[in-house]
């Protein structure tokens, strides 16, 4: 382990690596005009198009589990740069449907091959990409973010 890691906790340790990545992938997708925020929007919608579904905001931050505000921000910014199309969905006229347009589909394409290369540096300590220790490292990662957190919930006991 590195130096200064002995002592930390599990959610620092979640925390550094999170913020490790988001650093990364700027700097990755930056020559592609975007941010870690904005891939991850784009590289989700372009895989739920690619399965037929066409996502409103709302369905798209739920998600990605960023917040439906920043969603609409994201997206709005994303529709001026030309990558996306939003829509009024015509089964329910107060939700938006989003779309990527030719040109975003082109760069996502691109941004998942430089965030995918990415991955694979990430993981290489791991024995790469497709090695055993990925494969239980990503069944660990998924059973945390599969636990319910309720951060109300000791607060209430320790009140009670």
């Amino acid at each position: 382990m590195s130096d200064g890691y002995e002592c930390a906790t599990p959610g620092f340790l979640v925390w550094r690596l999170s913020m490790k990545w988001r650093v990364a992938v700027d700097r990755a997708v930056a020559p592609l005009g975007l941010t870690h925020a904005q891939y991850s929007l784009v590289a989700s919608l372009y895989g739920m198009q690619r399965s037929g579904e066409r996502p409103s905001q709302r369905r798209l931050a739920d998600h990605t589990g960023l917040e439906p505000l920043y969603v609409s921000k994201l997206a709005r910014a994303l529709e001026a740069a030309g990558l996306l199309e939003r829509a009024r969905d015509p089964r329910d006229p107060r939700a938006v449907q989003l779309a990527l347009t030719e040109q975003g589909r082109d760069v996502t394409r691109r941004a998942i091959e430089v965030v995918h290369a990415l991955l694979g540096q990430l993981l290489d300590p791991l024995g790469g990409l497709d090695s055993a220790r990925s494969r239980e490292f990503t069944r660990e990662l998924t059973a945390l973010l599969d636990a319910p957190l309720d951060p109300f919930s000791e607060n209430e006991t320790e009140q009670s």
